[in-house]
This record gives C-alpha cells, structure tokens and sequence, in this order.
C-alpha cells in the first residue's frame, strides 16, 4: 500500500515529538519515572532500574529514526510495538484493577490514574505510527507540501494534547460539575 507523502511524514513527526516529550519528561524525573515502572508490577525489582534507563534511550532513537527517510519503516514499526506493549501494560493493571496506579503519560508536572480510555487513545497512536511506516508514493515535494505536512503534524500533536488534557483533568472536571 503506497499514500502520499504528506500523510506519511507528518505521522512520523507527530509520533517523533510525542517520543521525544515522553523520553525528556523521563529524563527530567528518573526516579518519578522509576517508581511509576515499579508501580505496575510487571518487572522484577532487579529489572527495574535498568529498563527505567533504557526506556528514555530507546524513544529518543525510534523518535530520531522516524525523522530519516531511510531508517523511517522500522522505526515507526518500532514505535508502534512500543506504543501497543505500554497499551499493554495498562491493560494488564486495568484487568488487575489496579486503577490507582499513575499511568506516566502526563510527565512529571501531572498524575493521571488508569483507566480504559488510555487503551484507545494508545491504539490511534499505534494506528498514527502504523501509517508512518507506509512506503509514500514517490512524487516531487513543494514548499507548500513541506508546509502542510508541518501544519498537520502540529494538528495532530495540539489534537493530542487537548484530548490529553482533558483526560488527565476528566476526574477534576466531573468533580466540579458534581458527578
């Protein structure tokens, strides 16, 4: 299956930024984020740590992978799996009913407990980096191709972000309005 360049590129950068925000807000709060790993139970305590490291690694490379045309494939396939195995692990603590447990999602400004939406919410980014794995039709790219595909990323990416956030403040917001 072959589709325009445009839809292509700009997945792939939309899921890039997204990488690179998650590995940063990791970076910035190692322990936050080694104690959120630790919290869904799903590692041994001597794993922990060393995958608490390698985690922020490897989405800063599939983020930096997804941006080369040439290494793009693997690395949304890449970040596809890694998208569907963190789906994954809060489906397991969902099964579990751990639904108290911080998700990680938010960074470390903001906690945001379990709960199925995240399960959707990851399968459209897996379907966002599914799509960034496609091989483009080949075709001469424009000044304003290169503008729109920059545009629909930053959609992509604001889309993300509000949705996120009203994810993230959903119990806040039924709070204040009395359910």
């Amino acid at each position: 299956m072959q589709s325009d360049p445009i839809f292509i590129i700009a997945s792939a950068i939309a899921i890039a930024v997204l990488l690179a925000s998650a590995a940063t807000h990791k970076v910035r709060a190692p322990a936050r984020f080694r104690n959120q790993l630790a919290d869904y139970q799903l590692l041994p305590d001597s794993l922990v740590r060393p995958v608490a490291r390698l985690v922020p690694l490897l989405e800063l490379a599939i983020a930096f992978a997804l941006l080369v045309p040439v290494s793009r494939p693997w690395a949304a396939l890449s970040a596809a799996g890694l998208l569907a195995l963190y789906a994954a692990a809060i489906g397991i603590n969902l099964w579990r009913g751990r639904r108290d447990i911080d998700c990680g999602c938010a960074g470390p400004d903001q906690a945001q407990p379990l709960r199925p939406i995240l399960l959707l919410r990851n399968s459209v980014l897996v379907a966002l980096a599914l799509l960034a794995s496609v091989t483009p039709v080949v075709r001469d790219m424009n000044v304003f191709d290169g503008f729109v595909t920059l545009a629909a990323a930053a959609v992509a990416l604001l889309i993300y972000a509000a949705a996120d956030g009203l994810l993230a403040n959903s119990p806040l917001l039924l709070k204040l309005i009395g359910r």
